[in-house]
């Protein structure tokens, strides 16, 4: 995208919503038919904006016949991720089905080791309570982002704790089991069906590694990276996808308590953080996007450097493996 005007506004992330869509589907077509070879796509459905858009847009560049979509509960999915997923392939009339990914959870110990990291700074924490993980707002100020975890007890009463950096970790790293299952099914489909999979991130999450590595990071095309959110909901309302997604709030849909994206990982919302990522994009000062969007100049400094450090904490995330030498010229 080319700037040619000084002043910031959030008019700058419009698009041509037809012309955006022919792009991407051709290139799909390109890339996964002509490149890949492979006879269609497979998508996991969960209900949410980025994978109802992908599903649009497979189906635009395919037709129906040639997507496979999934949808991939387990104990902590909201019920709602499941609805929306089952609505979304009838009225794109896409083949679906269904794979519960608990007993795979179970079997590799996902819930036994969070709920070990969360009892090691709530010691009374039961199974058989709901628990998520938060961030302090930075658009209100927080300095620091300190991962605590609230936990809710059968009777509602709820605790919130600071998380060491090692509970934090280990919590983490038992819930990443379910992006990693979840693609594994997705690829056990795409191989049976000679077809590609797609990955749903959009820039927001890309950009700031907002994804697990061979989890929901893996696949084999990402037609929405380069998409800012409040982007990808202009191609939601284009492509007519059902307007129940489109009012659902993003979230994470990975622990038992209703979770936010913002609370769980970016710290401001959406639309607010696109303009500051735009604005850094495009060498634009704090005090431009700050006066095109109403935040103060100090709240879109944060988001600044929010941005460029979580960029330098997750850039591993991108990295292919490494080779001493080359080894396929």
């Amino acid at each position: 995208m080319v700037i040619t005007t000084k002043a910031f506004s959030q008019d700058l992330l419009k698009l041509d919503a037809e012309a955006e869509v022919a792009r991407i589907c051709d290139w799909m077509r390109e890339t996964v038919a002509v490149d890949f070879k492979r006879k269609g796509l497979v998508l996991g459905l969960s209900g949410g904006i980025d994978s109802t858009v992908c599903a649009a847009l497979a189906v635009k560049a395919f037709g129906p016949d040639r997507l496979f979509g999934i949808m991939m509960p387990e104990r902590d999915s909201e019920a709602d991720s499941l609805v929306l997923g089952e609505l979304l392939a009838e009225s794109l009339g896409v083949e679906s089905t269904i794979e519960n990914i608990t007993p795979m959870l179970d079997g590799a110990g996902c819930y036994q080791r969070r709920d070990a990291a969360i009892q090691s700074v709530i010691p009374e924490f039961q199974p058989d309570w709901k628990s998520k993980l938060v961030l302090p707002p930075l658009m209100q100020g927080a300095r620091f982002s300190l991962s605590s975890v609230v936990v809710q007890s059968p009777d509602g009463e709820r605790q919130q704790a600071r998380l060491t950096l090692d509970a934090y970790q280990t919590v983490v790293a038992a819930t990443n089991f379910k992006q990693r299952c979840r693609k594994m099914m997705e690829y056990y489909h795409a191989d049976r069906l000679r077809y590609a999979v797609i990955g749903t991130p959009n820039r927001l999450e890309y950009d700031q590694g907002f994804f697990v590595k061979q989890g929901d990071g893996a696949s084999d095309i990402k037609p929405i990276a380069h998409l800012y959110k409040t982007q990808v909901y202009q191609l939601a309302e284009y492509l007519d996808v059902p307007e129940v997604i489109r009012m659902r709030p993003p979230t994470t849909d990975t622990y038992s308590l209703p979770q936010s994206q913002e609370e769980f990982f970016f710290s401001v919302p959406y639309d607010k953080l696109d303009c500051c990522l735009f604005g850094l994009n495009h060498g634009f000062d704090a005090e431009d996007v700050a006066t095109g969007t109403g935040l103060s100049v100090d709240q879109v400094k944060f988001v600044y450097n929010d941005i460029v450090s979580k960029r330098k904490a997750t850039g591993y995330l991108h990295r292919a493996p490494e080779l001493i030498e080359p080894v396929l010229e």
